[in-house]
């Protein structure tokens, strides 16, 4: 018995590292199998993640589309405020045609909207007398005067501005500068 428990070990102990050179083998595909699958996993979470972010985008910009459309909004309704006052006095000139009447009534709704621009802090950019400034003004013509050269001589249609930003320059007349002496010049 002896014999066969020897046989049996020394063939257990051979059958064994058969069995160990048959697995180590088997080990590395399954290591190599784990890293494909862990890839595949990290490309599937990327792809997730990324199509995340664009329905992300996509929400964003309907938040934004619908913000803009709810401050606009506002911002017609206090205009139509402004139209109703109009159309009102419109409305009563008609009937009685008082001038005095109506110009009062324009002169309150120009007031109006005066405080409506202040409110958004619009304001109305300084033009006659100033020094041109092409950031802020538009030459629309240019005129011989005896005013220094560059200085804006009259407005033809007004500029404003918002927290420094220009929403709309001013189309001016502008200085030519005083015509040469024609003593001078000889």
């Amino acid at each position: 018995m002896d014999k066969e428990k020897k046989t049996n070990g020394t063939e257990d102990a051979s059958s064994a590292e058969e069995h160990l050179e048959i697995c180590e083998p088997a080990t590395e595909p399954l290591v190599e199998e784990e890293k494909d699958e862990e890839l595949r996993a990290w490309i599937d979470r990327l792809q997730r993640l990324q199509a995340e972010f664009e329905n992300y985008k996509k929400r964003v910009s309907r938040e934004m589309a619908t913000l803009e459309e709810r401050i606009s909004d506002r911002t017609i309704q206090d205009v139509l405020e402004l139209y109703d006052n109009l159309e009102r006095a419109f409305t009563s000139y008609a009937s009685d045609q008082n001038v005095d009447a109506f110009v009062a009534g324009v002169e309150k709704i120009f007031g109006q909207f005066s405080q409506f621009l202040e409110q958004r802090g619009i304001e109305r950019i300084e033009t006659v007398g100033k020094k041109f400034d092409p950031a802020l003004h538009e030459a629309t013509i240019s005129v011989p005067c005896e005013e220094e050269k560059n200085t804006i001589l009259e407005e033809f249609l007004p500029g404003y501005i918002r927290d420094g930003r220009v929403l709309r320059v001013s189309k001016v007349s502008v200085s030519q500068g005083p015509a040469p002496n024609e003593e001078g010049s000889a």
